[in-house]
């Protein structure tokens, strides 16, 4: 199966920053920076799995993750190589922004409980 993916230099920054401006999202991120290599069914993210797939669809499509197929199983990792040779630094930027804001009670409530 082939997952649409775009080569570091094909990243724009505003499908990148269109991504990352849904909290779901950027929970989702944390998730994955967390954990590593993760099946998008094991995050809670308490939407319908309609709307789980579309946030990882995004994320796959700006280039902020990467999607593995296995049997019926669909596998995420970070991109952080390559995120970060287009756009230096971004991503620690917002993980730690994700982070601060998680610690003043205004992050995600799903990753908030677990952070």
């Amino acid at each position: 199966m082939h997952f649409d993916e775009p080569p570091p230099e094909a990243m724009t920054l505003a499908a990148v920053m269109a991504a990352l401006s849904d909290p779901v999202r950027v929970a989702i991120l944390r998730e994955i920076a967390a954990r590593g290599e993760s099946a998008c069914g094991t995050i809670e993210l308490g939407v319908s799995k309609a709307t789980r797939s579309h946030h990882f669809r995004v994320l796959r499509e700006a280039g902020l993750t990467h999607t593995r197929a296995e049997g019926t199983h669909r596998y995420v990792t970070l991109r952080r190589d390559e995120v970060d040779e287009r756009f230096p630094g971004l991503l620690r930027a917002v993980l730690q922004a994700a982070q601060a804001e998680i610690e003043r009670g205004r992050g995600h409530p799903f990753t908030a409980a677990r952070a």
